[in-house]
């Protein structure tokens, strides 16, 4: 079955557009894998993709897994309640032009509805500006979580580009 998905793509431009959200508490803290571990962010991918449609990746071996997180431009950090995991982000550094891509961003199941997401988004804008990243973009669509645009807005970020693609449901 063939289903139309919208699909928005989101920017911001600069550290003074960015509206922050407060952490969820004191026991949260956002870490960088360094170095990186290709089996958290296969997890992450597989837990908080399999209700949006993420399958692009599910195909790789641990080699593909390996090479995609040891590029020096891929960059993963993750989300920690104490010693639990609670969500994570990767970005894609594009340093000719100082842009970074979030190209993967979410939040396990259980810390739904606990401001994890605002905070994590808020942080890794933060810091990818606090880099010297001029421009920090990411694509969301219509098969993600229902409050993942609404997130990316409500930090600022802008749509500045949007499209209407069909997708095959297997």
């Amino acid at each position: 079955m063939r289903i139309n998905v919208n699909r928005s793509f989101l920017e911001i431009n600069s550290i003074g557009d960015l509206n922050r959200s407060k952490s969820p508490g004191p026991s949260f803290k956002i870490i960088e894998v360094n170095p990186p571990d290709f089996q958290l962010n296969k997890f992450f991918y597989k837990q908080i993709g399999k209700k949006h449609r993420w399958i692009d990746r599910l195909s790789w071996g641990d080699n593909k897994w390996i090479e995609y997180v040891e590029n020096p431009r891929i960059k993963t950090f993750i989300l920690k309640d104490n010693s639990n995991l609670a969500g994570y982000y990767e970005t894609i550094q594009d340093l000719v032009n100082n842009h970074s891509e979030i190209a993967y961003f979410g939040i396990l199941e259980e810390y739904f509805g606990k401001k994890c997401g605002g905070y994590l988004l808020s942080e890794a804008i933060k810091k990818l500006f606090e880099n010297g990243m001029s421009r920090v973009w990411l694509h969301t669509c219509s098969l993600d979580h229902e409050n993942a645009i609404k997130n990316y807005l409500a930090r600022g970020m802008q749509v500045f580009k949007s499209e209407k693609i069909n997708v095959e449901l297997n």
